[in-house]
């Protein structure tokens, strides 16, 4: 399994819809970087956000997430409250191909500040846009910039295919069109 350059993600990219809209260069000035890099491609955060609020004091359980946990937000600076966190959705959409696996992380422009990302891979054959998950470790609120960068995603390419991809399963967060909550 091999990590993938910058070269095969544009073509991928290009030829076959892998991530749109795609990015071909990396922009940076006076933003958290985003575009293709050397070996990754760095998404951009879109502008709604799923606040986790304790207002109804929760128990956040993952087979029987209460929907009322979260507060809809839209804008180009979400705030993220101290020790807590928000999901959120990549402006990018993306078609990962069977042979194709990727690992997402979180940009150092924010975790050097205490915000952790955390997304997990898209498998082979996986589609739709991200559900990202943003973490304030901090005791201070934190600020995210819509539609700047937030995450790098590192493409690898198996050696050989895999039998049974996450199309073939018909797994529960394929096509995801929105920010999408725990399923069971």
């Amino acid at each position: 399994m091999g990590l993938k350059p910058d070269h095969w993600i544009r073509k991928m990219a290009r030829e076959h819809g892998m991530i749109e809209p795609y990015v071909d260069t990396q922009e940076r000035t006076g933003v958290i970087s985003y575009g293709v890099s050397s070996y990754g491609y760095d998404l951009r955060v879109a502008d709604e956000f799923k606040i986790f609020t304790n207002v109804f004091g929760a128990i956040v359980d993952p087979k029987h997430f209460d929907p009322k946990s979260m507060v809809d937000f839209s804008g180009e600076v979400c705030i993220v409250p101290p020790n807590s966190f928000a999901l959120a959705r990549s402006i990018e959409y993306f078609r990962i191909p069977r042979g194709v696996l990727t690992v997402c992380l979180g940009k150092s422009t924010y975790a050097r500040c205490g915000i952790i990302v955390n997304v997990t891979p898209f498998e082979p054959e996986w589609e739709g846009y991200v559900t990202l998950e943003i973490s304030n470790t901090t005791p201070l609120p934190a600020k995210i910039y819509a539609n700047e960068g937030l995450a790098q995603v590192l493409f690898f390419e198996a050696d050989e295919q895999c039998d049974i991809s996450y199309a073939d399963k018909k797994g529960k967060y394929q096509k995801q069109q929105s920010i999408v909550l725990p399923k069971l």
